[in-house]
Protein backbone atom coordinates (compact mmCIF):
# COMPACT_ATOMS: atom_id res chain seq x y z
CA UNK A 1 0.00 0.00 0.00
CA UNK A 2 1.35 3.10 -0.60
CA UNK A 3 1.94 5.93 1.56
CA UNK A 4 -0.45 8.54 1.85
CA UNK A 5 2.48 11.46 2.30
CA UNK A 6 4.73 12.84 -0.28
CA UNK A 7 7.45 11.32 -1.10
CA UNK A 8 10.87 12.67 1.33
CA UNK A 9 13.44 10.32 0.46
CA UNK A 10 14.67 8.40 -3.04
CA UNK A 11 13.20 5.11 -1.22
CA UNK A 12 9.71 6.82 -1.32
CA UNK A 13 9.97 7.79 -4.74
CA UNK A 14 10.93 3.78 -5.80
CA UNK A 15 7.91 2.88 -3.83
CA UNK A 16 5.71 5.16 -5.88
CA UNK A 17 7.42 4.05 -9.45
CA UNK A 18 8.50 7.80 -10.14
CA UNK A 19 11.38 8.92 -11.96
CA UNK A 20 10.75 12.54 -11.65
CA UNK A 21 8.88 14.87 -9.42
CA UNK A 22 7.35 17.88 -11.12
CA UNK A 23 7.90 20.00 -7.98
CA UNK A 24 9.78 19.48 -4.37
CA UNK A 25 9.13 21.73 -1.75
CA UNK A 26 11.98 22.78 0.13
CA UNK A 27 10.82 24.03 3.60
CA UNK A 28 12.18 24.84 7.56
CA UNK A 29 9.50 23.10 9.41
CA UNK A 30 9.33 19.23 10.02
CA UNK A 31 6.98 18.21 7.03
CA UNK A 32 3.30 17.72 8.70
CA UNK A 33 0.03 16.82 6.86
CA UNK A 34 -1.79 18.92 8.60
CA UNK A 35 -4.23 21.90 7.00
CA UNK A 36 -2.70 24.07 10.17
CA UNK A 37 1.21 24.05 8.20
CA UNK A 38 1.05 26.17 4.87
CA UNK A 39 3.61 23.60 3.27
CA UNK A 40 0.71 20.96 3.90
CA UNK A 41 -1.94 22.77 2.37
CA UNK A 42 0.01 23.32 -0.91
CA UNK A 43 1.48 20.36 -1.64
CA UNK A 44 -2.04 18.73 -1.39
CA UNK A 45 -3.35 21.17 -4.11
CA UNK A 46 -0.75 20.28 -5.90
CA UNK A 47 -1.35 16.60 -5.62
CA UNK A 48 -4.80 17.93 -6.36
CA UNK A 49 -3.88 19.35 -9.70
CA UNK A 50 -2.26 16.05 -11.09
CA UNK A 51 1.11 17.17 -10.17
CA UNK A 52 4.40 15.11 -8.78
CA UNK A 53 4.85 16.88 -5.45
CA UNK A 54 8.03 16.03 -3.09
CA UNK A 55 9.12 17.57 0.48
CA UNK A 56 13.03 18.60 1.38
CA UNK A 57 11.98 19.61 5.16
CA UNK A 58 14.92 20.74 6.61
CA UNK A 59 17.76 20.04 4.59
CA UNK A 60 21.44 20.17 5.88
CA UNK A 61 21.76 24.05 4.49
CA UNK A 62 25.88 22.99 5.12
CA UNK A 63 26.23 21.41 1.75
CA UNK A 64 24.16 20.80 -1.62
CA UNK A 65 23.88 17.10 -1.02
CA UNK A 66 20.08 17.25 0.50
CA UNK A 67 18.99 19.36 -2.16
CA UNK A 68 19.41 16.91 -4.72
CA UNK A 69 18.13 13.78 -2.64
CA UNK A 70 14.77 13.96 -4.57
CA UNK A 71 16.47 14.77 -7.90
CA UNK A 72 15.60 17.59 -10.83
CA UNK A 73 12.15 18.83 -10.51
CA UNK A 74 10.64 19.22 -13.71
CA UNK A 75 8.48 22.29 -12.79
CA UNK A 76 10.39 24.11 -10.21
CA UNK A 77 11.80 24.19 -6.65
CA UNK A 78 9.30 25.94 -4.28
CA UNK A 79 11.05 27.54 -1.10
CA UNK A 80 9.87 28.63 2.14
CA UNK A 81 11.38 29.28 5.27
CA UNK A 82 8.24 27.51 7.33
CA UNK A 83 5.36 28.74 9.47
CA UNK A 84 7.55 31.62 10.87
CA UNK A 85 10.23 33.76 9.87
CA UNK A 86 13.27 31.84 10.61
CA UNK A 87 14.57 34.92 12.79
CA UNK A 88 11.51 35.18 14.79
CA UNK A 89 11.85 31.27 15.00
CA UNK A 90 15.44 31.63 16.61
CA UNK A 91 15.63 34.82 18.36
CA UNK A 92 13.62 36.47 21.16
CA UNK A 93 12.73 40.00 20.93
CA UNK A 94 15.95 40.50 23.05
CA UNK A 95 18.16 38.85 20.79
CA UNK A 96 18.26 35.69 22.72
CA UNK A 97 18.87 32.85 21.08
CA UNK A 98 14.94 30.52 21.97
CA UNK A 99 15.74 27.09 23.38
CA UNK A 100 13.20 25.04 21.09
CA UNK A 101 11.49 25.06 17.97
CA UNK A 102 7.69 24.17 17.98
CA UNK A 103 8.25 23.02 14.44
CA UNK A 104 11.12 20.61 14.82
CA UNK A 105 11.12 17.07 15.82
CA UNK A 106 11.49 16.90 19.63
CA UNK A 107 11.36 20.20 19.69
CA UNK A 108 15.08 20.93 18.69
CA UNK A 109 16.31 24.08 17.88
CA UNK A 110 18.41 24.81 15.15
CA UNK A 111 17.51 22.30 12.72
CA UNK A 112 17.31 25.81 10.02
CA UNK A 113 19.55 28.51 8.80
CA UNK A 114 19.05 32.34 9.76
CA UNK A 115 17.15 33.36 6.67
CA UNK A 116 16.71 30.42 5.33
CA UNK A 117 14.65 31.37 2.37
CA UNK A 118 17.87 33.14 1.32
CA UNK A 119 19.67 30.13 2.17
CA UNK A 120 17.71 27.19 0.49
CA UNK A 121 17.11 29.35 -2.65
CA UNK A 122 20.68 29.65 -2.90
CA UNK A 123 21.08 25.77 -2.38
CA UNK A 124 18.80 24.82 -4.92
CA UNK A 125 19.95 27.43 -7.34
CA UNK A 126 23.56 25.41 -6.66
CA UNK A 127 21.91 21.97 -6.85
CA UNK A 128 20.51 22.20 -10.37
CA UNK A 129 21.09 25.83 -11.76
CA UNK A 130 18.17 26.46 -14.45
CA UNK A 131 15.63 25.07 -12.41
CA UNK A 132 13.31 28.34 -11.33
CA UNK A 133 12.51 28.93 -7.89
CA UNK A 134 9.67 29.81 -6.19
CA UNK A 135 9.40 31.66 -3.02
CA UNK A 136 6.17 31.49 -0.60
CA UNK A 137 5.40 31.54 3.12
CA UNK A 138 5.24 34.09 5.57
CA UNK A 139 9.12 35.02 5.38
CA UNK A 140 8.72 35.52 1.65
CA UNK A 141 5.79 37.11 2.16
CA UNK A 142 6.68 40.27 4.67
CA UNK A 143 9.63 40.49 3.39
CA UNK A 144 8.74 41.23 -0.55
CA UNK A 145 9.77 44.60 -0.45
CA UNK A 146 12.48 46.60 1.26
CA UNK A 147 12.09 46.50 4.79
CA UNK A 148 13.36 47.04 8.24
CA UNK A 149 14.92 43.87 9.40
CA UNK A 150 15.01 44.38 13.80
CA UNK A 151 18.09 41.63 13.90
CA UNK A 152 20.83 43.47 11.40
CA UNK A 153 19.08 46.53 12.41
CA UNK A 154 18.91 47.86 9.08
CA UNK A 155 16.85 48.15 5.56
CA UNK A 156 17.24 44.85 3.96
CA UNK A 157 16.35 45.08 0.18
CA UNK A 158 13.24 42.80 -1.03
CA UNK A 159 13.99 38.65 -0.40
CA UNK A 160 13.14 38.55 -3.95
CA UNK A 161 16.49 39.71 -4.87
CA UNK A 162 18.81 38.70 -2.09
CA UNK A 163 16.93 35.04 -3.21
CA UNK A 164 17.90 35.34 -6.64
CA UNK A 165 14.82 33.12 -7.15
CA UNK A 166 12.26 33.71 -9.91
CA UNK A 167 9.31 34.52 -8.49
CA UNK A 168 7.75 35.20 -4.96
CA UNK A 169 4.33 34.26 -4.01
CA UNK A 170 2.84 36.47 -1.37
CA UNK A 171 -0.02 35.45 0.99
CA UNK A 172 -2.38 32.64 0.93
CA UNK A 173 -0.80 30.78 -2.16
CA UNK A 174 -2.94 28.20 -3.21
CA UNK A 175 -4.16 30.05 -6.18
CA UNK A 176 -1.01 31.71 -7.87
CA UNK A 177 1.43 28.42 -7.65
CA UNK A 178 -1.17 26.26 -9.18
CA UNK A 179 -1.15 29.23 -11.92
CA UNK A 180 2.59 28.97 -11.77
CA UNK A 181 2.65 25.64 -11.94
CA UNK A 182 0.26 25.24 -15.19
CA UNK A 183 1.68 27.65 -17.13
CA UNK A 184 5.66 26.22 -16.40
CA UNK A 185 4.06 23.07 -18.03
CA UNK A 186 2.55 24.44 -20.92
CA UNK A 187 5.86 25.43 -21.70
CA UNK A 188 6.72 28.97 -20.43
CA UNK A 189 9.42 30.37 -18.97
CA UNK A 190 10.02 31.71 -15.58
CA UNK A 191 10.88 34.93 -16.98
CA UNK A 192 7.83 34.77 -18.72
CA UNK A 193 5.96 34.72 -15.58
CA UNK A 194 5.05 38.40 -14.54
CA UNK A 195 1.46 39.28 -14.47
CA UNK A 196 0.34 36.42 -12.13
CA UNK A 197 -1.67 37.89 -9.22
CA UNK A 198 -0.24 37.40 -5.36
CA UNK A 199 3.24 37.34 -6.87
CA UNK A 200 6.30 39.78 -6.81
CA UNK A 201 8.68 39.66 -9.94
CA UNK A 202 11.71 41.99 -11.16
CA UNK A 203 11.33 43.55 -13.86
CA UNK A 204 14.09 46.45 -15.73
CA UNK A 205 12.50 50.23 -15.91
CA UNK A 206 12.08 49.37 -19.75
CA UNK A 207 9.40 46.64 -18.71
CA UNK A 208 7.24 48.04 -16.27
CA UNK A 209 3.49 48.54 -17.06
CA UNK A 210 2.38 52.30 -17.99
CA UNK A 211 -0.40 52.40 -15.28
CA UNK A 212 1.62 51.44 -12.11
CA UNK A 213 1.77 52.63 -8.36
CA UNK A 214 5.34 53.53 -7.34
CA UNK A 215 6.29 53.92 -3.71
CA UNK A 216 10.21 55.16 -2.73
CA UNK A 217 13.06 53.49 -3.53
CA UNK A 218 14.91 50.46 -1.98
CA UNK A 219 18.15 53.19 -1.86
CA UNK A 220 15.47 56.20 -0.55
CA UNK A 221 14.13 54.04 2.25
CA UNK A 222 17.55 52.71 3.08
CA UNK A 223 18.78 56.30 3.73
CA UNK A 224 15.74 58.37 4.85
CA UNK A 225 13.23 57.12 7.29
CA UNK A 226 10.75 59.79 6.44
CA UNK A 227 10.91 58.06 3.34
CA UNK A 228 10.59 54.69 4.70
CA UNK A 229 7.42 55.69 6.76
CA UNK A 230 6.15 57.14 3.36
CA UNK A 231 6.62 54.01 1.43
CA UNK A 232 4.95 51.95 4.16
CA UNK A 233 1.74 54.47 4.54
CA UNK A 234 1.54 53.69 0.82
CA UNK A 235 1.46 50.22 0.72
CA UNK A 236 -0.88 49.64 3.68
CA UNK A 237 -3.27 51.75 1.61
CA UNK A 238 -3.13 49.60 -1.17
CA UNK A 239 -2.31 46.38 0.00
CA UNK A 240 -6.33 45.33 -0.67
CA UNK A 241 -6.35 46.80 -4.17
CA UNK A 242 -8.50 44.49 -6.30
CA UNK A 243 -7.62 46.13 -9.60
CA UNK A 244 -4.91 44.90 -11.60
CA UNK A 245 -2.24 47.70 -10.79
CA UNK A 246 1.20 46.76 -9.67
CA UNK A 247 3.12 48.53 -7.07
CA UNK A 248 6.85 49.34 -7.93
CA UNK A 249 9.42 49.67 -5.73
CA UNK A 250 12.97 50.14 -7.46
CA UNK A 251 16.17 48.59 -6.01
CA UNK A 252 19.10 50.32 -8.07
CA UNK A 253 18.64 49.03 -11.85
CA UNK A 254 16.35 46.84 -11.14
CA UNK A 255 12.38 47.07 -10.49
CA UNK A 256 10.77 45.11 -7.79
CA UNK A 257 6.56 44.96 -8.82
CA UNK A 258 4.23 43.35 -6.62
CA UNK A 259 1.20 42.48 -8.30
CA UNK A 260 -2.32 42.99 -7.36
CA UNK A 261 -3.85 40.71 -4.96
CA UNK A 262 -5.33 37.72 -6.04
CA UNK A 263 -9.50 37.56 -5.44
CA UNK A 264 -10.04 36.20 -2.13
CA UNK A 265 -11.15 32.21 -2.17
CA UNK A 266 -14.69 31.47 -2.22
CA UNK A 267 -16.39 29.44 0.38
CA UNK A 268 -16.46 26.89 -2.55
CA UNK A 269 -12.76 27.12 -3.45
CA UNK A 270 -12.06 26.82 0.67
CA UNK A 271 -14.11 24.37 1.41
CA UNK A 272 -12.19 21.80 -1.70
CA UNK A 273 -9.38 22.69 0.25
CA UNK A 274 -9.89 21.60 3.31
CA UNK A 275 -11.38 18.31 2.00
CA UNK A 276 -7.94 17.05 0.66
CA UNK A 277 -6.82 13.70 2.33
CA UNK A 278 -4.75 15.67 4.65
CA UNK A 279 -3.73 12.57 7.83
CA UNK A 280 -3.23 14.95 10.48
CA UNK A 281 0.22 13.49 11.28
CA UNK A 282 3.87 13.86 11.03
CA UNK A 283 5.48 12.15 7.79
CA UNK A 284 6.69 8.80 8.94
CA UNK A 285 9.95 10.22 8.03
CA UNK A 286 10.08 11.49 12.24
CA UNK A 287 8.96 8.19 13.91
CA UNK A 288 12.33 8.05 15.66
CA UNK A 289 13.04 11.51 15.93
CA UNK A 290 10.70 12.53 18.39
CA UNK A 291 6.53 14.48 18.06
CA UNK A 292 6.50 17.86 16.44
CA UNK A 293 5.30 20.05 19.25
CA UNK A 294 3.32 22.70 17.04
CA UNK A 295 0.70 19.34 15.92
CA UNK A 296 -0.19 18.77 19.48
CA UNK A 297 -2.14 21.76 20.06
CA UNK A 298 -3.48 22.03 16.51
CA UNK A 299 -3.95 18.15 15.68
CA UNK A 300 -7.36 18.38 16.18
CA UNK A 301 -8.20 22.10 15.91
CA UNK A 302 -10.30 23.53 12.95
CA UNK A 303 -9.63 26.79 11.04
CA UNK A 304 -13.65 28.16 10.05
CA UNK A 305 -11.91 31.00 8.26
CA UNK A 306 -9.44 33.17 7.03
CA UNK A 307 -8.49 36.94 7.40
CA UNK A 308 -8.52 39.68 9.74
CA UNK A 309 -9.82 43.19 9.72
CA UNK A 310 -9.00 44.42 13.04
CA UNK A 311 -5.70 45.91 11.43
CA UNK A 312 -3.72 46.07 14.75
CA UNK A 313 -0.60 47.83 13.95
CA UNK A 314 1.88 45.03 15.16
CA UNK A 315 0.04 41.75 13.78
CA UNK A 316 1.03 40.60 10.79
CA UNK A 317 -2.42 38.01 9.81
CA UNK A 318 -4.33 40.79 7.86
CA UNK A 319 -0.91 41.64 5.86
CA UNK A 320 -0.81 37.76 4.99
CA UNK A 321 -4.26 36.41 5.05
CA UNK A 322 -5.61 39.69 3.91
CA UNK A 323 -8.60 41.80 5.36
CA UNK A 324 -11.08 40.33 3.79
CA UNK A 325 -12.86 37.40 5.73
CA UNK A 326 -13.16 34.09 3.48
CA UNK A 327 -15.49 31.54 5.89
CA UNK A 328 -16.31 27.77 5.20
CA UNK A 329 -19.48 26.33 5.45
CA UNK A 330 -21.12 25.02 8.23
CA UNK A 331 -21.06 21.63 6.18
CA UNK A 332 -17.43 21.94 5.23
CA UNK A 333 -16.53 22.15 8.96
CA UNK A 334 -18.75 19.33 9.76
CA UNK A 335 -17.55 16.88 7.35
CA UNK A 336 -13.95 17.67 8.83
CA UNK A 337 -15.53 16.79 12.67
CA UNK A 338 -16.81 13.19 11.05
CA UNK A 339 -13.74 12.81 9.74
CA UNK A 340 -11.64 13.23 13.03
CA UNK A 341 -13.89 10.26 14.43
CA UNK A 342 -11.87 7.91 12.03
CA UNK A 343 -8.14 8.32 13.76
CA UNK A 344 -8.23 6.81 16.91
CA UNK A 345 -6.92 9.19 19.26
CA UNK A 346 -9.91 11.38 18.62
CA UNK A 347 -11.45 11.56 22.24
CA UNK A 348 -14.54 13.97 21.35
CA UNK A 349 -12.27 17.28 22.26
CA UNK A 350 -12.05 20.01 19.22
CA UNK A 351 -8.82 21.68 20.71
CA UNK A 352 -9.94 25.18 18.49
CA UNK A 353 -12.56 26.36 16.67
CA UNK A 354 -11.58 29.68 14.79
CA UNK A 355 -9.61 31.29 12.70
CA UNK A 356 -7.36 34.50 12.83
CA UNK A 357 -9.68 36.09 15.19
CA UNK A 358 -12.66 33.65 16.10
CA UNK A 359 -15.44 35.61 16.23
CA UNK A 360 -15.32 37.36 12.74
CA UNK A 361 -16.06 33.80 11.14
CA UNK A 362 -19.16 34.98 8.11
CA UNK A 363 -18.73 38.99 8.77
CA UNK A 364 -18.50 40.91 5.64
CA UNK A 365 -19.01 44.52 4.09
CA UNK A 366 -22.35 45.31 3.61
CA UNK A 367 -22.01 46.79 0.46
CA UNK A 368 -18.73 44.81 -1.04
CA UNK A 369 -16.75 48.18 -0.89
CA UNK A 370 -13.74 46.03 1.47
CA UNK A 371 -12.06 45.21 -1.97
CA UNK A 372 -11.63 48.78 -2.62
CA UNK A 373 -11.51 50.39 0.65
CA UNK A 374 -8.21 51.96 1.68
CA UNK A 375 -9.19 51.90 5.38
CA UNK A 376 -6.45 50.27 7.56
CA UNK A 377 -8.93 48.41 9.73
CA UNK A 378 -12.76 48.17 9.64
CA UNK A 379 -12.55 48.64 13.92
CA UNK A 380 -10.54 51.27 14.31
CA UNK A 381 -10.75 54.04 15.30
CA UNK A 382 -14.72 52.85 15.26
CA UNK A 383 -16.39 50.29 13.71
CA UNK A 384 -17.13 51.05 10.04
CA UNK A 385 -20.52 51.51 9.18
CA UNK A 386 -20.41 48.98 6.35
CA UNK A 387 -19.20 46.14 8.90
CA UNK A 388 -22.02 43.38 9.04
CA UNK A 389 -20.78 42.25 12.66
CA UNK A 390 -23.64 40.02 12.88
CA UNK A 391 -22.34 36.89 15.04
CA UNK A 392 -25.21 34.91 13.33
CA UNK A 393 -23.11 32.86 11.54
CA UNK A 394 -20.79 32.06 14.54
CA UNK A 395 -23.62 31.48 17.16
CA UNK A 396 -24.94 28.75 14.38
CA UNK A 397 -21.75 27.02 14.06
CA UNK A 398 -21.10 26.55 17.25
CA UNK A 399 -24.56 25.40 17.98
CA UNK A 400 -24.62 23.08 15.31
CA UNK A 401 -20.89 22.04 16.44
CA UNK A 402 -22.06 21.19 20.06
CA UNK A 403 -24.70 19.09 18.57
CA UNK A 404 -22.97 16.39 16.48
CA UNK A 405 -22.30 12.99 18.14
CA UNK A 406 -19.47 12.07 19.41
CA UNK A 407 -18.15 15.82 20.34
CA UNK A 408 -18.04 16.17 23.68
CA UNK A 409 -16.39 19.80 24.21
CA UNK A 410 -14.96 22.14 20.98
CA UNK A 411 -12.88 25.21 22.50
CA UNK A 412 -12.43 28.06 20.93
CA UNK A 413 -8.69 28.86 21.94
CA UNK A 414 -7.78 31.39 18.89
CA UNK A 415 -8.59 34.34 20.04
CA UNK A 416 -11.56 37.05 20.62
CA UNK A 417 -11.82 39.75 19.72
CA UNK A 418 -13.91 41.50 22.77
CA UNK A 419 -15.31 44.95 21.66
CA UNK A 420 -16.97 42.95 18.76
CA UNK A 421 -18.32 39.98 21.10
CA UNK A 422 -20.07 42.80 23.02
CA UNK A 423 -22.26 43.36 20.31
CA UNK A 424 -23.98 40.32 20.97
CA UNK A 425 -24.70 39.22 24.02
CA UNK A 426 -26.51 36.07 22.67
CA UNK A 427 -22.56 34.59 21.20
CA UNK A 428 -21.46 35.92 24.49
CA UNK A 429 -23.74 33.64 26.27
CA UNK A 430 -22.90 30.91 23.75
CA UNK A 431 -18.97 31.69 23.85
CA UNK A 432 -18.34 31.66 27.97
CA UNK A 433 -21.55 28.91 29.01
CA UNK A 434 -20.31 26.02 26.43
CA UNK A 435 -16.57 27.04 24.66
CA UNK A 436 -14.38 28.37 27.40
CA UNK A 437 -11.70 25.97 28.53
CA UNK A 438 -11.32 27.38 32.19
CA UNK A 439 -9.52 30.66 30.64
CA UNK A 440 -10.28 32.67 27.74
CA UNK A 441 -7.31 34.31 25.78
CA UNK A 442 -8.19 38.11 25.44
CA UNK A 443 -5.73 40.78 24.04
CA UNK A 444 -6.20 44.42 25.97
CA UNK A 445 -2.21 44.67 25.33
CA UNK A 446 -2.07 47.90 27.70
CA UNK A 447 -3.94 50.49 29.12
CA UNK A 448 -2.54 53.59 27.99
CA UNK A 449 -5.02 55.42 25.67
CA UNK A 450 -2.17 56.87 23.55
CA UNK A 451 -0.37 53.20 23.35
CA UNK A 452 -3.98 51.53 22.37
CA UNK A 453 -4.08 54.49 19.79
CA UNK A 454 -0.68 53.71 18.36
CA UNK A 455 -1.39 50.00 18.08
CA UNK A 456 -5.01 50.56 16.45
CA UNK A 457 -6.58 48.42 19.75
CA UNK A 458 -10.05 49.55 21.42
CA UNK A 459 -10.23 51.66 24.47
CA UNK A 460 -9.70 49.89 28.26
CA UNK A 461 -13.18 50.58 28.84
CA UNK A 462 -14.11 48.11 26.04
CA UNK A 463 -12.05 45.28 28.16
CA UNK A 464 -13.37 46.30 31.41
CA UNK A 465 -17.02 46.16 30.37
CA UNK A 466 -15.57 42.78 28.52
CA UNK A 467 -14.26 41.43 31.96
CA UNK A 468 -17.94 42.23 33.65
CA UNK A 469 -19.91 40.26 31.05
CA UNK A 470 -17.62 37.34 31.54
CA UNK A 471 -17.84 37.49 35.24
CA UNK A 472 -21.38 37.89 35.12
CA UNK A 473 -22.43 35.11 32.92
CA UNK A 474 -20.16 32.45 34.11
CA UNK A 475 -21.28 33.05 37.30
CA UNK A 476 -24.80 32.44 35.45
CA UNK A 477 -23.50 29.07 34.40
CA UNK A 478 -22.28 28.08 37.49
CA UNK A 479 -18.70 28.28 36.00
CA UNK A 480 -15.39 28.81 37.64
CA UNK A 481 -13.44 30.60 34.67
CA UNK A 482 -10.93 33.42 33.88
CA UNK A 483 -9.62 35.58 31.47
CA UNK A 484 -6.41 35.67 30.59
CA UNK A 485 -4.52 39.02 29.21
CA UNK A 486 -2.05 39.55 26.45
CA UNK A 487 0.17 42.36 27.02
CA UNK A 488 2.75 43.27 25.31
CA UNK A 489 6.00 45.88 26.89
CA UNK A 490 7.91 48.27 25.09
CA UNK A 491 5.58 49.09 22.17
CA UNK A 492 6.37 51.82 20.12
CA UNK A 493 5.14 54.98 22.21
CA UNK A 494 5.01 52.71 25.52
CA UNK A 495 7.06 54.69 27.87
CA UNK A 496 8.58 53.47 31.55
CA UNK A 497 5.80 55.72 32.74
CA UNK A 498 3.28 53.54 30.84
CA UNK A 499 4.39 50.54 32.13
CA UNK A 500 4.01 51.87 35.17
CA UNK A 501 0.36 52.63 34.85
CA UNK A 502 -0.48 49.44 33.40
CA UNK A 503 1.26 47.60 36.27
CA UNK A 504 -0.43 49.64 39.17
CA UNK A 505 -3.56 49.10 36.81
CA UNK A 506 -3.16 45.41 37.67
CA UNK A 507 -2.21 45.53 40.92
CA UNK A 508 -5.53 47.56 42.14
CA UNK A 509 -7.38 44.46 40.24
CA UNK A 510 -4.93 41.93 42.26
CA UNK A 511 -3.96 40.25 39.20
CA UNK A 512 -0.78 38.58 38.58
CA UNK A 513 0.39 38.30 34.99
CA UNK A 514 2.64 35.05 34.14
CA UNK A 515 3.44 36.47 30.68
CA UNK A 516 4.22 39.14 29.34
CA UNK A 517 5.34 39.75 26.01
CA UNK A 518 7.87 42.04 24.50
CA UNK A 519 7.18 43.89 21.51
CA UNK A 520 9.31 42.23 18.55
CA UNK A 521 9.48 44.15 15.69
CA UNK A 522 8.78 41.92 12.65
CA UNK A 523 9.25 43.55 8.89
CA UNK A 524 6.51 44.56 7.59
CA UNK A 525 3.84 45.46 10.10
CA UNK A 526 2.84 49.40 10.68
CA UNK A 527 4.81 49.11 14.15
CA UNK A 528 7.63 48.17 13.05
CA UNK A 529 7.83 51.55 10.89
CA UNK A 530 7.38 53.53 13.86
CA UNK A 531 10.08 51.47 15.11
CA UNK A 532 12.47 52.03 12.50
CA UNK A 533 11.41 55.74 11.54
CA UNK A 534 10.34 57.12 15.01
CA UNK A 535 6.89 58.61 13.99
CA UNK A 536 3.36 57.19 12.86
CA UNK A 537 3.91 56.60 8.78
CA UNK A 538 0.03 57.13 9.17
CA UNK A 539 -0.36 60.72 10.86
CA UNK A 540 3.61 62.46 10.90
CA UNK A 541 3.68 62.21 14.18
CA UNK A 542 7.05 61.61 16.32
CA UNK A 543 7.16 58.73 18.46
CA UNK A 544 8.59 57.45 21.58
CA UNK A 545 11.03 54.21 20.80
CA UNK A 546 12.46 52.13 23.40
CA UNK A 547 15.52 50.67 21.23
CA UNK A 548 18.25 49.71 23.79
CA UNK A 549 18.17 46.43 25.75
CA UNK A 550 17.85 48.15 28.76
CA UNK A 551 14.92 50.31 28.11
CA UNK A 552 13.48 47.09 27.29
CA UNK A 553 14.24 45.11 30.21
CA UNK A 554 12.97 48.12 32.61
CA UNK A 555 9.68 48.14 30.75
CA UNK A 556 9.42 44.30 30.94
CA UNK A 557 10.51 43.65 34.25
CA UNK A 558 7.70 45.61 35.31
CA UNK A 559 5.20 43.06 34.85
CA UNK A 560 7.52 40.09 34.86
CA UNK A 561 6.28 37.19 37.07
CA UNK A 562 8.15 37.72 40.97
CA UNK A 563 11.26 35.80 41.19
CA UNK A 564 11.66 35.58 37.25
CA UNK A 565 15.22 37.23 36.20
CA UNK A 566 15.57 38.48 32.57
CA UNK A 567 18.67 38.80 30.65
CA UNK A 568 18.96 40.69 27.54
CA UNK A 569 22.08 40.14 25.01
CA UNK A 570 23.34 43.09 23.58
CA UNK A 571 22.18 43.50 19.85
CA UNK A 572 24.64 42.85 17.24
CA UNK A 573 24.03 42.31 13.34
CA UNK A 574 22.51 39.16 12.78
CA UNK A 575 24.06 37.14 9.50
Amino acid sequence: MLSPFPPMTPADLSARGWDQLDVILVTGDAYVDHPSFGAAIIVRVLEAEGYRVGVIAQPDWRSVDDFRRLGRPRLFFGVTAGAMDSMVNHYTAHLKLRRDDAYSPGGKHGLRPNRATIVYANRCREAFKDVPIVLGGVEASLRRLAHYDYWSGSVRRSILLDAKADILVYGMGERPIVEVARRLAAGETADRLKDIRSTVVAMKPAELPAERIEIPSYEEVAADKLEFAQACKAHLLVANRVEATPLVQRHGDCCVVENAPSPMLTTEELDRIYALPFTRRAHPFYDSLGEIPALRPVKFSITTHRGCFGGCSFCALGLHQGRIIQSRSIASILAEIESFKKLPDFKGIIFDLGGPTANTYGMACRHGQAKACRRPSCLFPSLCKNLDASHAPSIELLRRVRATPGVRKAFVASGVRHDLALLDKTFLRELITHHVGGHLKIAPEHICPHVLKLMQKPGVESFEEFLREFAALSKEAGLEQYVVPYLVSSHPGCTLKDMAALRDYLKRRRWRVQQVQDFLPTPMTLSTAMYHAGLNPLTGEPVYVARTAAEKLKQRALLAPLGKKITPRTPSPAD
